[in-house]
């Protein structure tokens, strides 16, 4: 079992994808009383999920529905990518206004006063670190937000921002899966380790695509993913792909992007689980395609 992480609990609901599960309110309001009693008390959401916000909306229609729910969770929301409209581009905007103005509307769509985790959704080349830090500060001392990260940043963006920031930043949301071995080798998740900051992991089944592509990466990712499933008694491929990125030494809190409850419950199964360094190395090499040096 994974130490807990002193916001987050061991495993995140991702909510990217609420608004194609085709759930009624009544419906929501249920997942998320079962994935709370599976100790899933986290929520992930940004305003640029669904058309026009229509995540964090149905989210907080749920919390309108039961209000008692909000004591129970944890909500992590994003502010930052802002949609081209017309002869516009999409573009992204750290400034102190656009912060501000960002989580004000967040707040308001999830029917909440304050969030427990705002973060900067993508890097900004054109962050200027002490607005963005001001915007945190004005943030904190007026109880909209209770902590502060970021989301794809490098280690010298996130090396940047905590330079400015009072407190340290808490996590950084980045893609792990055996797919996707970037933050593995570029220096993210060393430095994370060395601050003692547990990162989010998004996308940690490549999006589903680690079960459907054929290619010759796929393939062998699947055929060993079974060996080692047969050999941990894990009960499906999932569990061993989210055991893998647990193994990691920075400590990554999977997010979970699934609105299927037995879903979310083998998820949550391989917290149970561990791999030995040759397992969790064989998947690399089959990721690879080549063995270690």
């Amino acid at each position: 079992m994974q130490k807990e992480h002193p916001v987050f609990s061991p495993m995140i609901q991702g909510y990217w994808r609420m608004a194609e599960w085709g759930m009624s309110t009544q419906q929501q309001h249920a997942f998320v009383k079962q994935h709370i009693e599976l100790g899933v008390t986290t929520v992930d959401h940004a305003p640029v999920y669904g058309p026009e916000s229509a995540c964090e909306r149905m989210f907080g229609d749920v919390l309108t529905l039961d209000s008692s729910l909000r004591d129970q969770i944890q909500i992590v929301s994003k502010c930052g990518i802002y949609r081209g409209e017309g002869k516009y581009v999409n573009h992204y905007n750290s400034g102190k206004a656009a912060i501000l103005e960002s989580v004000d509307e967040s707040l308001q769509r999830l029917k909440t006063d304050h969030l427990d985790v705002l973060l900067l959704h993508r890097p900004d080349l054109l962050m200027d670190a002490d607005e963005a830090a001001e915007a945190f500060s004005q943030l904190k001392a007026a109880g909209k937000v209770k902590h502060f990260g970021v989301s794809n940043f490098t280690p010298a963006q996130f090396a940047l921002l905590q330079s400015r920031v009072d407190e340290s930043l808490i996590t950084n949301q980045v893609e792990i899966n055996p797919v996707n071995l970037q933050v593995t080798e570029d220096g993210t998740l060393e430095q994370l380790q060395q601050e003692r900051v547990r990162p989010m992991a998004w996308s940690c089944l490549a999006g589903g695509r680690l079960f459907s592509e054929e290619n010759d990466q796929f393939q062998r990712l699947r055929s060993t993913l079974h060996q080692v499933a047969e050999e941990i008694g894990a009960n499906s491929l999932d569990q061993v792909v989210f055991a893998w990125v647990l193994r990691l030494p920075s400590n990554p809190v999977p997010i979970l992007g699934s609105g299927n409850i037995e879903r979310v419950k083998t998820a949550v199964g391989a917290l149970d689980l561990q791999l030995t360094n040759e397992q969790w190395y064989r998947i690399w090499v089959a990721s690879k395609g080549h063995d270690v040096a």
